[in-house]
């Protein structure tokens, strides 16, 4: 099958691509360490057009979404968002999602961003469960009629303010707000995947080429610096970090606790309210290593030459210069300071659990 390309892609003709959830995306322009920096240091933009955009509107779209996520979606006011995760009966996560309540009123009215190639299963998931369950809603996959690029960084604020006839810099966490940027009509909302201030910016297919001429001058960055990035922070990578077959965890195990609300009643909450009650056998952590070596998704974690859990992500951190892992362990080694050991090339290399953020 044939890979699908952002609207972007001809914007990217100096980049390299990489196959990402089914997705021709630019993987780095410059370099990881270059992209990475801007981020860290001033702003870079990426193109995320390969999230999804699901829309689910009319009388019965909060109850829909409630249902099946993990949050209360029914806590959200217009121009709010919440991040939240997709369980099935058994509470594994199959996705997590930001969930946006649109502030155009007249009928509740929602957007979810599921990760890259899940955009037809969730909608499937969505129709099948609002007609089984007899609900007045309408549910329309969107993502073919969005381009989608994040703004992120210390600068990020400030420099889509110049561009933006919303007030950027004044937004709270977590607020979504329709507006023009570089004359283009746009839902402007600030989240992002890299710990830095910034937005992420949705605009018509038509539109994306001049909304990302708007940003001319700033650094373009890949996936490879978006996943650098987010590892620093400890951020969940969809596929990875957990995936419903190869990687089955609840929200609890990964981390994500926060983010359900068993007060609802969504898929999964019998199966997490027992978690959450029990306690989770294994947590996710972040692991530093003390030795020379790049712990990978894979590599097993050992204490005493016992395997006791593996790698989910890992990289040498651009911004601390050391190497990071994020990975599961039994919680009873969850503590950060706990000493263990990470198996790279055949070799066991001392190692440490870590607080995430990595960085302050």
């Amino acid at each position: 099958m044939a890979l699908r390309k952002p609207p972007l892609y001809d914007r990217h003709a100096r980049a390299t691509f990489t196959d990402f959830g089914g997705w021709e995306m630019p993987v780095e322009f410059d370099s990881i360490r270059t992209e990475h920096a801007a981020v860290r240091e001033s702003v870079g933009i990426f193109d995320v057009s390969h999230m999804g955009e699901v829309v689910v509107s009319g009388p019965d779209a909060t109850v829909l979404m409630n249902r099946l996520t993990t949050n209360d979606v029914s806590d959200l006011s217009p121009g709010e968002a919440q991040y939240a995760a997709i369980t099935d009966a058994e509470g594994i996560m199959q996705d997590d999602t930001i969930v946006y309540c649109l502030p155009d009123a007249g009928t509740d009215r929602y957007l979810f961003v599921p990760n890259a190639g899940h955009d037809e299963e969730a909608y499937d998931r969505w129709v099948g469960h609002r007609d089984e369950w007899g609900l007045d809603c309408e549910v329309r996959n969107e993502t073919d009629d969005w381009a989608m690029v994040a703004v992120q960084g210390p600068d990020a604020p400030a420099v889509v303010d110049d561009v933006a006839s919303a007030d950027v810099p004044g937004m709270a966490r977590n607020r979504l707000v329709e507006t023009e940027v570089g004359g283009v009509r746009s839902w402007v909302a600030s989240t992002g995947y890299t710990g830095e201030a910034g937005v992420e910016i949705l605009c018509p297919t038509g539109d994306a080429a001049a909304l990302w001429d708007a940003f001319e001058g700033v650094q373009p960055c890949g996936l490879g610096a978006r996943d650098t990035l987010r590892t620093e922070i400890g951020l969940l990578l969809s596929g990875q970090d957990f995936d419903p077959d190869a990687e089955p965890r609840t929200p609890y195990e990964a981390g994500i606790g926060w983010a359900v609300d068993v007060d609802t009643d969504f898929v999964g909450r019998d199966a997490l309210a027992e978690v959450a009650e029990a306690g989770p056998e294994d947590a996710f952590v972040g692991l530093k290593l003390k030795e020379r070596g790049i712990a990978r998704h894979g590599h097993e974690i050992t204490l005493d030459g016992d395997v006791v859990g593996h790698v989910t992500s890992g990289t040498m951190s651009p911004t601390l210069g050391e190497p990071i892992a994020l990975g599961y362990v039994p919680t009873s080694l969850s503590e950060p300071g706990t000493a263990v050991s990470v198996v790279v090339r055949d070799d066991d290399k001392r190692a440490e659990v870590a607080a995430t953020p990595f960085l302050p």
